[in-house]
């Protein structure tokens, strides 16, 4: 490959902060949040210009759809959000579980109060390009923006890229599924115009559970059983009935998936309909080409849903998500590297950060939490190992293809985010590094702020 080199330059030191955090989705956003609550100074930095990540800018807004009767659910800042954006009139209940689904574009707002109120410093429009290492250890990262190369320098930093960018460029061991057998992306887009009524009415007359969701290949799962006959508001015969009348391209069979809500005013949420195979989210090729390609799916998925879904036929486009969804890229080698069978067996840790409910969605495995059986999440699955002063949140962190399937769910993202911000300030408090850290003590801080370890 051809190289041009760069010339040598120093870099202004733009901000110094206790603890930084790179990426503001569930978990970075949690992360912040909770060293900020225990006491730390904290900074908050995003690509784009709003904080949220998954929520906001790809705009997944069934946030604790798994949640049923019977589920032990996971407490602390995830289920805050959900709060906040009820009570902000950021939210509508979600139909298929007890939970409400968030508005993407309010909860904007919602998290830029979140931040000022916990007085966490904002750096959006910053993009991480390269960690600031020194003897080992992160000190800080370099970003690129509008206002060119800076410097921020950290005592503790915490990686919540969803793809562990910055742990990989500091030299941490990390793997990645192999490209053809990633969860496939996704285009996630809302319409508007939608009788709210005539489609209610067409989801009655047809009820779709999810059964349904296997048969056709593309769509083939496993459960335990007891999910198969629950509630699903899943979309297909639209799509089938779209391509044998010539309105979809033959060969296209991945067009399928749910539906979030559908207000009063006929806005039609969260649908999550286009899936997108071979896509490495750490590829910016394959993300120009998924996100184009998800357009060009979604266009025909509307209009599928205008001849074929009883409510669209006046029905258009309102938005696309921000940026493409990835499901699937690169986790971490951490001190201890959970396990399908500690997801799926209800793992218990001396050093749990939280719980989340039996609830896995990926690699062709749908459980449902309705039993109230639950697993620990461990701190050691934060830690990467082989650089110092670094903790990951979010769904890198480590582990095997069935644990990713569970902890990449965004509320568990927030309960590996909230740990990682708390131990980043009860490190700093006790100087002790983060890979022989004071678990008690951070467990004693995580209940303090709410969080349910046990």
């Amino acid at each position: 490959m051809k190289q041009i080199p760069e010339a040598a330059r120093a870099v202004d030191v733009v901000f110094e902060t206790d603890v930084l955090v790179i990426g503001s989705g569930p978990g970075g956003l949690a992360a912040a949040l909770a060293a900020a609550r225990a006491g730390a100074h904290t900074a908050l930095l995003d690509r784009h210009g709003c904080f949220g990540g998954n929520i906001t800018q790809v705009g997944v807004e069934g946030f604790a759809w798994y949640r049923h009767e019977g589920t032990i659910d996971c407490e602390g800042i995830g289920i805050e959000f959900e709060e906040r954006a009820k009570a902000m009139g950021a939210a509508l209940p979600e139909p298929q579980s007890i939970s409400h689904a968030l508005d993407a574009e309010m909860f904007k707002y919602v998290a830029d109060v979140l931040v000022q109120e916990a007085g966490v410093k904002p750096m959006l429009h910053r993009l991480c390009v390269a960690p600031i290492l020194e003897n080992g250890a992160i000190r800080g990262v370099i970003t690129e923006s509008k206002s060119g190369r800076e410097a921020i320098l950290a005592k503790r930093v915490i990686d919540a890229t969803g793809d562990a960018d910055l742990a990989a460029r500091a030299g941490a061991p990390v793997r990645m599924t192999p490209k053809e057998e990633m969860m496939a992306a996704s285009v996630m887009f809302s319409m508007t115009g939608v009788n709210k009524r005539r489609f209610i009415e067409q989801v009655k007359a047809d009820p779709q559970t999810y059964k349904d969701w296997t048969g056709n290949g593309e769509w083939d799962i496993t459960t335990t059983g007891k999910e198969d006959d629950l509630f699903s508001p899943f979309i297909r015969k639209p799509f089938k009935q779209a391509a044998a009348a010539g309105l979809i391209p033959a060969g296209l069979s991945t067009i399928a998936g749910t539906w979030g809500t559908v207000s009063d005013q006929g806005d039609l949420t969260y649908l999550n309909l286009i899936h997108l195979p071979k896509i490495d989210g750490t590829d910016v090729n394959d993300l120009t080409a998924g996100e184009m390609e998800g357009r060009r799916q979604a266009i025909h998925a509307i209009e599928a849903l205008r001849r074929f879904m009883p409510g669209c036929e006046d029905a258009k486009l309102r938005n696309f998500g921000m940026t493409l969804g990835i499901r699937d890229t690169r986790k971490i080698d951490a001190l201890y590297n959970l396990t399908g069978e500690d997801v799926r067996e209800q793992g218990r840790f001396d050093d749990a950060i939280g719980i989340f409910p039996e609830f896995i969605d990926g690699y062709g495995i749908l459980i449902l939490p309705t039993t109230g059986r639950y697993f620990h999440v461990p701190y050691r699955s934060l830690v990467p190992k082989g650089v110092g002063n670094l903790l990951v949140a979010g769904r890198s962190i480590g582990g095997d293809k069935v644990s990713h399937a569970a902890v990449r769910n965004m509320m568990c993202c927030a309960v590996s985010g909230q740990g990682a911000g708390a131990a980043a300030a009860i490190s700093l408090q006790t100087g002790q590094p983060f890979e022989s850290l004071d678990i008690r003590a951070l467990q004693r801080e995580l209940k303090r702020q709410r969080a349910r370890i046990t």
